[in-house]
């Protein structure tokens, strides 16, 4: 099978990746781009250099699917470690196995320690659990790939915890903007559901609370399902099975054609198919079609599971992210889900790395009122964030120089003064080095000092004690040396309180002007102190 670029690209730098000696390395692609088929052709390099490959799942689909693309693309076949099944004294070079199956003690006493020189995980975001450690560690000479669409965890453990380096990543806007996956167009229904009593369990919210939280709703949700897909293909993700179940009547009831699947249904397979072929248009299922199953014709899919949990929520939208002919874009129903104290997935969580602009396209979409294409509403709220971070620069900076404006700089305050102390002021002890404290910094503000300029605790010390000096001297306070000074009038520091106070009373009189017989540059006041009052004139 020929590889996509991408794949091509993807296969060279895991290889890169082990001769680098990183020998446990991830590979992130979106669901529907074929990582089957970037591992297939991994495992086709591995086994012509002489090497034994595992190939690990955790659920018997994904490892027929494995083994079905494997022989499909490369020829090799399987050996399978399941259940009964062994691979010991096959020939088969490439064993696809259960983890529930090998993690056991006995079964992993068969093995020697370096039986397998490659691991494979489908799925790798569930490689951190207990399970496929055991297995990981008993073969810890192999070199591994983890492969995933979704490299988040509910559980918040973090996948670098084991693997030594992301080797390759392909997003899914990448994939819809090259052509590869189908554009989305998200939606949102103007149905408040309330989750402020559902608790938490393993990270995300109980489906037992999920449950009984969603059950009033179902018959409104239904309504808004015939308003936006009854002529769509649609899936829909539920907590419980007799929710599900619940809904697949009700919707019934309104004229689709629905059905439901679960993990103990006997007839599964023929439900699909048969949802498949077009015998129904909407298949309800409660979380059993997150992994391994493949509908491309799937055009719309509608998530009343809600979660916290970004890589769910990828793998439930990911169902219907596949090409298919006469489709050209996925609806994506999103809900108005209420919770006081949890962030929960929407669409925006599928492309947006930034929380604020996740947050704003939400809004976005929310107030659109109709399907919106996410790229595009990134594009849009991507701008939007960037307008309102520059706005309130702007209006924190024009706030700067308003304040500013109302206060003395403390190298004028301390020129207007003459205090050559406090000019050429160093800092000695380790104190007065550390930066002013948030109570220095307020009362230097009150007093009249822009205080952004000092930048120890030394200095806002000596000139929070000339400050306080200069109060009890009867001396200029910094507030009438900022308004003075701006006006032209020189060394108003060394005035007199009184003295300046009666000339900002003259300058308040008459309408704020200066009288006509008053030269700033040439104004003398009535009193100045001598040459030794003045606080801090050159005193060293």
């Amino acid at each position: 099978m020929e590889l996509r670029p991408y794949q091509r690209e993807a296969k060279e730098a895991i290889f890169q990746e082990w001769n680098k000696g990183n020998k446990k390395t991830l590979l992130v692609l979106p669901t529907g781009t074929g990582k089957t088929i970037v591992f297939s052709g991994v495992t086709s390099d591995c086994v012509r250099n002489g090497e034994r490959v595992l190939i690990m799942a955790h659920r018997g689909e994904l490892l027929d699917q494995a083994a079905d693309k494997l022989n499909k693309s490369t020829g090799l076949g399987c050996a399978v470690e399941k259940a009964e099944e062994s691979c010991l004294g096959s020939w088969y070079r490439v064993v696809v196995g259960s983890v529930q199956t090998l993690m056991r003690e006995k079964r992993l006493k068969q093995f020697k320690s370096d039986f397998f020189n490659t691991i494979i995980i489908d799925e790798a975001h569930h490689s951190i659990s207990d399970s496929y450690q055991r297995v990981l560690q008993h073969f810890d000479e192999a070199k591994v790939l983890g492969v995933t669409a979704t490299p988040d965890r509910g559980d918040m453990k973090n996948l670098g915890s084991y693997y030594e380096s992301l080797a390759y990543e392909y997003t899914l806007l990448e994939a819809i903007r090259e052509g590869y996956l189908s554009p989305i167009k998200a939606q949102t229904i103007p149905l408040k559901l309330d989750l402020t009593g559902v608790g938490l369990q393993a990270g995300d919210f109980k489906t037992s609370d999920l449950g009984t939280v969603l059950d009033p709703y179902l018959y409104q949700i239904a309504d808004e399902m015939v308003k936006c897909c009854m002529n769509r293909k649609t899936v829909v993700f539920l907590p419980l099975i007799k929710t599900s179940q619940k809904f697949r009547d009700i919707l019934n009831g309104k004229g689709f054609k629905a059905v439901e699947v679960n993990g103990e249904s006997q007839d599964r397979t023929e439900i699909l198919a048969d949802f498949d072929a077009g015998k129904y248009n909407v298949l309800c299922n409660s979380m059993l079609l997150t992994e391994g199953w493949d509908c491309p014709s799937v055009d719309c899919v509608v998530v009343l599971r809600p979660t916290k949990v970004r890589s769910l929520y990828s793998q439930m939208v990911g169902r219907g992210t596949r090409l298919f002919p006469g489709k050209d874009h996925l609806l994506l129903l999103d809900f108005l889900w209420h919770t006081e104290k949890h962030e929960l997935c929407h669409p925006a969580h599928l492309i947006c790395e930034n929380e604020e602009v996740a947050q704003k396209m939400t809004k976005n979409i929310e107030a659109a009122g109709c399907p919106v294409d996410i790229e595009e509403a990134e594009i849009k709220a991507t701008e939007d964030v960037v307008a309102q971070r520059e706005e309130a620069l702007a209006k924190q900076l024009q706030e700067m120089r308003n304040r500013k404006r109302k206060l003395v700089d403390p190298l004028q305050f301390e020129m207007s003064i003459q205090a050559e102390d406090l000019a050429n002021y160093v800092p000695a002890f380790g104190w007065e080095c550390s930066p002013p404290s948030d109570k220095q910094i307020k009362t230097l503000e009150k007093l009249g000092i822009f205080p952004d300029e000092i930048d120890n605790a030394g200095k806002a010390t000596k000139l929070l004690e000339r400050l306080d000096k200069r109060r009890t001297e009867g001396l200029t306070t910094p507030k009438q040396i900022r308004f003075l000074e701006s006006r032209g009038f020189e060394h108003v520091g060394t005035w007199q309180f009184d003295t300046a106070k009666h000339l900002i009373d003259r300058i308040a009189a008459n309408g704020w002007r200066l009288p006509h017989n008053i030269v700033p540059n040439e104004y003398k006041p009535d009193f100045v102190p001598k040459h030794d009052e003045v606080i801090g004139w050159n005193i060293i």
